[in-house]
């Protein structure tokens, strides 16, 4: 038996059913072999990976009708995944990562419990070299900037795994990082624009945030 608590919900994403195994709350901690400790998760955010945020949920429904077509996509700090989820089950060939030891596990989990076939996963740590990602036409993500040394940290890492004329679309909730992580893109040879999400989210919730869309410059891309 796991050390930590699970729950089962329902999550909808336009329209469509989703059953997502979670954890039963935030207040967990459960690192017995210290692989967390090693990543450099602490016991504050170590359960931050196994909650449906309103920004996955802001996400996962755009990717809902999102043009997907031949694009290798990554979703980065995925956490459960839930707009992986929506694009696997439009048949998109998508990539999820996440540097939690937990994260796979949960994410193969819930891959079961909603009838899908494999979805690929590699471990995305965004402070050190990830050969093995290769790159992307469309790298997602949600919620990630919440930590002061992680705009310079991501920003590298995009910038690594993204190919020539991706776009990388970031749902931020107005996290003060997101200027320095603007910021840092634009360094790096990208364009940035910024627009405001729907205000209500699909269970009802209200949500102050927006989305973050960047591509090369057309200097760099010519390059």
């Amino acid at each position: 038996m796991p050390d930590y608590r699970v729950k089962f919900e329902t999550v909808t994403v336009a329209g469509l059913d989703y059953l997502i195994r979670s954890l039963a709350d935030l207040q967990q901690y459960a690192d017995p072999q210290g692989e967390a400790d090693q990543a450099g998760i602490s016991p504050a955010s170590w359960s931050l990976f196994g909650h449906i945020w309103p920004s996955a949920r802001v996400l996962a429904l755009a990717m809902h009708s999102f043009d997907l077509a031949g694009k290798r996509i990554l979703e980065i700090g995925a956490g459960l995944g839930l707009a992986s989820l929506v694009i696997h089950r439009r048949a998109g060939d998508i990539t999820v990562s996440d540097w939690h030891p937990l994260s796979q596990a949960f994410l193969s989990e819930n891959v079961r419990l909603n009838k899908m076939g494999p979805l690929k996963y590699q471990t995305g740590n965004w402070a050190i070299s990830n050969p093995e990602l290769g790159q992307f036409d469309l790298i997602i993500g949600s919620d990630v900037l919440y930590e002061r040394q992680q705009p310079d940290q991501l920003a590298a890492f995009i910038a690594s795994h993204a190919a020539p004329d991706a776009q990388i679309v970031i749902v931020d909730p107005d996290r003060g990082n997101r200027v320095g992580f603007c910021r840092e893109m634009t360094r790096l040879g990208y364009d940035c624009s910024s627009r405001i999400a729907e205000r209500v989210i699909e269970n009802g919730e209200r949500y102050k945030g927006r989305f973050l869309s960047f591509s090369q410059t057309s200097a760099r891309a010519l390059a």
